[in-house]
């Protein structure tokens, strides 16, 4: 079940985005909220927005600025897909990202071959982080994308705490030739019930070469295309070095933009019943609305 969300700042144009559906007697959006100089809004109270579901008018219950860390988890095939002589591009690469996210970020990060494990497990200590990535060495066994993709989501699912995941994998076209429909399944019924951000990188120029990377194909486009992840493919290892810094780039962007969310609670208008429709919201014009969303703030 899909529904439309409509963010309308009470001088701003509209924005839609498509969302999950909500508990059907009350709505509960996020929203980034800014000042006249486009900085995070300090603030935001009950009486400064207004919200209608289907163009009737629903009572606004509770304002939270959220404060939620984002854990991110680095996945990295270092198996006979990548080669022996493509670690360093990896590490490089890897050591780049790092150093494009803010300090305080969590970091996981798991070798794929030739079954995943951890070289660091979660913590926001960089040298902790070094320590691990100087672990990764290449491996013989084949990369397991699909497992480590599906153990990856599985600790998202266990955690309770309130927190932002982000899922980067790179993976290459060696392995998962005997991938589970089941398993796939399973990972996209996980990120439907906590929604985390995907980034794939697939590296098609290892010893099996791209024609043999089918499954990562199709999984990693359908993981990032429902995610609002990046996938990109390449066949040059050095292109890690300056690859991964970009996408760190974007999830430091990321983090930067859950510093303007807030979760705004209403109750639903009056009569209404089922699903619930188009939500517009309106704040008072001293703000403006940054990106809404039903579930996953700043994706």
């Amino acid at each position: 079940m899909r529904l439309t969300v409509v963010a309308a700042a009470l001088s701003l144009g509209l924005v839609t985005t498509t969302v999950v559906a909500q508990a059907p007697r009350q709505i509960q959006i996020f929203a980034g909220v800014l000042d006249s100089t486009g900085a995070p809004a300090k603030s935001l109270d009950i009486s400064d927005v207004h919200l209608t579901e289907d163009g009737a008018d629903a009572t606004v219950t509770k304002v939270e600025r959220v404060d939620w860390r984002v854990k991110l988890q680095l996945l990295l095939d270092n198996g006979v897909g990548l080669g022996g002589g493509s670690i360093q591009p990896l590490k490089a690469g890897v050591q780049g990202l790092l150093a494009a996210l803010p300090g305080n970020l969590e970091v996981t990060i798991v070798g794929t071959a030739p079954q995943p494990r951890f070289l660091t497990r979660a913590t926001t200590d960089r040298a902790a982080m070094q320590q691990g990535l100087d672990l990764l060495a290449s491996e013989r066994g084949a990369g397991r994308f699909v497992e480590s993709l599906a153990e990856a989501t599985q600790r998202i699912e266990r955690d309770k705490t309130d927190a932002f995941p982000v899922i980067i994998s790179v993976a290459t076209t060696s392995g998962d030739r005997d991938m589970k429909e089941s398993d796939v399944e399973r990972i996209m019924a996980r990120l439907a019930v906590r929604p985390t951000t995907v980034h794939v990188v697939l590296y098609t120029g290892g010893p099996q070469g791209a024609s043999a990377g089918t499954n990562q194909f199709n999984v990693g486009i359908s993981v990032t295309k429902y995610t609002g992840g990046t996938y990109e493919s390449i066949n040059n290892a050095t292109r890690m070095a300056s690859l991964l810094p970009e996408i760190g780039e974007k999830v430091a962007a990321a983090v930067e933009g859950h510093r303007r969310q807030f979760r705004i609670t209403a109750d639903r208008p009056a009569g209404a019943k089922g699903d619930i429709g188009e939500v517009k919201i309106g704040v008072k014009p001293t703000l403006v609305t940054a990106g809404l969303s039903f579930d996953a703030p700043g994706r």
